[in-house]
């Protein structure tokens, strides 16, 4: 897959493209729908206002959040598509840099680990998991999102879930 890399307002210092490139990698090998060379997706370092702009717009919640995932293609589309062919946009995804920055701190983790976590959880959106549907699809969401980040040597981002709820 393609990646078409913007950042606009994230800090200087880290290289912000090579974390998405990585954290996809990440993902397609542990979904590897998202490895068919046929795909592109952008994805967008933003701010807090773009995102509450895009939240708005979109979802029709007046806030920002930390990812938005706008899927192109559904799961079934996605599995069904030829390697052969012209390209197919997969979808769009979003970060905002104040609230990635905030939860980092929140959670006591990086910001880079808390991006890619993010990151890895937008490309399986794409992909097609949900994890609003039911328990049992969060829980294979975040089966897959654990996998993923473990390939990026980041922790489980869920093992201390009793301490956060």
């Amino acid at each position: 897959m393609d990646l078409d890399i913007e950042i606009d307002g994230w800090p200087k210092g880290t290289d912000w493209a090579d974390l998405a490139e990585r954290a996809h990698g990440a993902a397609e090998r542990v979904e590897s729908a998202l490895a068919n060379p046929r795909l592109t997706a952008s994805v967008l370092f933003t701010v807090d206002d773009e995102v509450r702009t895009l939240n708005r717009e979109w979802r029709t919640k007046d806030r920002p959040t930390n990812v938005l995932s706008f899927p192109m293609l559904t799961r079934k589309q996605l599995l069904a598509l030829e390697p052969e062919g012209g390209p197919e946009m997969l979808g769009d995804i979003a970060l905002a840099w104040e609230t990635c920055e905030r939860e980092a701190q929140e959670k006591g983790v990086t910001l880079e680990d808390h991006a890619a976590h993010l990151l890895v959880h937008g490309m399986l959106h794409l992909a097609g998991h949900d994890h609003v549907a039911g328990e049992a699809e969060a829980e294979a969401m975040e089966r897959l999102e654990i996998a993923a980040l473990a390939k990026l040597g980041i922790p489980d981002p869920y093992g201390d879930r009793d301490s956060q709820e």
